[in-house]
């Protein structure tokens, strides 16, 4: 490619980012919601026990699987037709309880199995690591046998309605659903109830001391194998609720699902700085932005490169993340 020929790409993929900024900006913050509900429970688990869980990405596949199935149970397909408004709300809610209790159930059985038996003999961190790999392939797997390793469409619960449609002219139109609006609250719902539990409550309390000194917290009477599970348990609700929103976004899902979305949502813990709650939040928003204008610009199929190459420039002049704090210093 010659320097004029490069100048003419550049300037088509310069109008065609420009003229679709706002589309690609919606998208993004939609995306970026997901990953910052998964990326909360990478967070929370290394900000207490500095710990990578790698298994997180399929605590989330897991609670996206038993919501579509509950689904099924009740006689929804991909093909049925959307429910009305009442029944859509039971759904919902029936979805979102059966998600959030397997994602729930399937983190606190990888604490008490994969890693408490670890911690009780001394083991040293590259151990935990490389359980965390094989319980992320293990389930994985499993699932995919389960599952015939088919990919499973969501039932059709939800029409989206265009909520706002504004014709920017050059930067493109402005266009959310209420699905999109739904998705990007509930992303930020969830962290100010975080917040407010780990920051007001005893047991938020009793969090914080853990993960700014256990030794010391164990002296005071925190019981440390509590605060495990906890930790652990509150991460599995974040990704289950991730694992609806999801599901009703993307509308399939596969056993092998959770492996690159794990791997962007631990990509934005790290951006906003793991070990802190609202950098998972900021993190997670700020990947799903940056791959979709990074792809509006160079194409679909750069997608994650962009998002990765983003964040190699990110830790070479910060390393700590955007924010940066642990969970034990902050007040997040």
């Amino acid at each position: 490619m010659n320097f004029n020929a490069f100048l003419d790409w550049f300037a088509q993929r310069s109008d065609y980012l420009g003229s679709h900024f706002m589309e690609l900006t919606t998208g993004g913050l939609t995306l970026g919601a997901i990953y910052a509900l998964i990326a909360l429970g990478y967070t929370l688990v290394y900000g207490v026990l500095k710990l990578i869980n790698f298994a997180h990405s399929e605590v989330f596949m897991v609670g996206a699987f038993a919501s579509v199935m509950a689904w099924e149970l009740f006689g929804l397909t991909g093909s049925t037709p959307a429910p009305s408004l009442g029944m859509l709300v039971v759904f919902l809610i029936l979805g979102t309880a059966v998600a959030i209790a397997a994602s729930g159930a399937t983190a606190l059985t990888l604490e008490l199995v994969a890693y408490r038996p670890l911690r009780r003999k001394n083991a040293p961190r590259l151990v935990f690591l490389i359980t965390a790999i094989g319980a992320s392939l293990a389930i994985s797997q499993a699932v995919g046998v389960l599952t015939g390793h088919n990919k499973w469409k969501v039932p059709n619960l939800v029409s989206p309605n265009v909520v706002i449609n504004w014709d920017t002219g050059f930067m493109g139109t402005l266009r959310l659903t209420d699905l999109d609006i739904g998705i990007i609250l509930a992303a930020l719902l969830m962290l100010v109830v975080l917040d407010l539990f780990i920051n007001r409550s005893r047991l938020g309390m009793g969090i914080r001391a853990v993960a700014q000194d256990p030794d010391t917290a164990a002296l005071m009477g925190v019981n440390k194998n509590r605060v495990f599970m906890l930790t652990f348990l509150l991460g599995g609700v974040a990704a289950g609720l991730a694992a609806i929103l999801y599901n009703l976004r993307i509308g399939n899902i596969q056993y092998d699902v959770g492996f690159l979305l794990g791997v962007k949502a631990f990509t934005a813990a790290v951006l906003g700085g793991i070990g802190n709650l609202r950098g998972a939040l900021l993190g997670g928003f700020a990947l799903g932005l940056v791959e979709l204008w990074g792809a509006g610009f160079f194409g679909n199929q750069w997608l994650n490169v962009v998002a990765f190459v983003v964040l190699v420039i990110v830790l070479m002049f910060r390393p700590t993340g955007l924010l940066g704090e642990s969970l034990g210093r902050s007040k997040a």
